[in-house]
């Protein structure tokens, strides 16, 4: 099957690197990742030639990326504690701290982000509330291995991460897909720099979520 055929979600998983090329085009592979490749590139107006040269590319190179499609679920869930639940809870309140400082600052500045601060607060609460279902009782049933007694909750997860998507791109319409204007002071910068990442960050997270771990625990036995 060709690569325009395959859904964006198997590719993400099939090709270390290819999420780097689906960041660059602003693909989303993780609460859209179900649609193919060619319906994608097709919604944003793409050169579909170019996208799938990339993904040849990066198809071609060698990979030290840990292929979470054959971990252990309790393997993965640490991978996703450590580099994604800590790491959200030391970027939100931070940003959120910067976005405050360059609002009150700037705010008679064309392109200054108002509201923003108030938006990223507000992603902390639901990612705080949505982190601590999962690991209070998601996370513990998957690494018992009780798969015929995760469905709900899986199902509630999944309904959360779409929201959180929706967060990103209220993120990204205050701030003009997180695009600096011209002249932004340091603080401005660094802010937008830090959501660049905490977008790359977020969407990998609920790609591994989403596309891998609760996959493989709601495949028929």
């Amino acid at each position: 099957m060709s690569l325009l055929e395959q859904t964006i979600a198997s590719i993400a998983c099939e090709i270390p690197g290819a999420t780097r090329v689906f960041h660059k085009f602003k693909l989303d592979f993780c609460c859209g990742g179900q649609q193919p490749l060619k319906d994608a590139i097709a919604h944003r107006n793409l050169d579909a030639a170019l996208v799938v040269a990339e993904l040849e590319q990066v198809q071609q190179l060698p990979s030290e990326d840990t292929d979470w499609r054959t971990a252990e679920p309790a393997a993965l869930i640490d991978f996703i504690l450590e580099r994604f639940h800590a790491l959200h809870r030391i970027q939100l309140p931070e940003l959120a701290r910067l976005a405050r400082r360059v609002e009150h600052v700037h705010s008679d500045k064309p392109g200054c982000p108002l509201g923003l601060a108030d938006h990223l607060l507000y992603m902390q609460q639901e990612m705080e509330s949505h982190m601590q279902k999962e690991e209070q009782i998601l996370f513990p049933m998957l690494k018992a291995g009780h798969n015929n007694m995760v469905q709900g909750p899986i199902a509630m997860m999944r309904f959360e991460h779409e929201q959180h998507g929706e967060g990103l791109e209220e993120l990204s319409r205050l701030t003009n897909d997180i695009t600096p204007p011209e002249g932004a002071c340091v603080t401005w910068r660094a802010l937008y720099t830090g959501l660049t990442q905490l977008r790359e960050d977020l969407m990998q997270h609920i790609h591994l979520e989403n596309n891998i771990l609760f996959a493989n625990a709601t495949l028929p036995q």
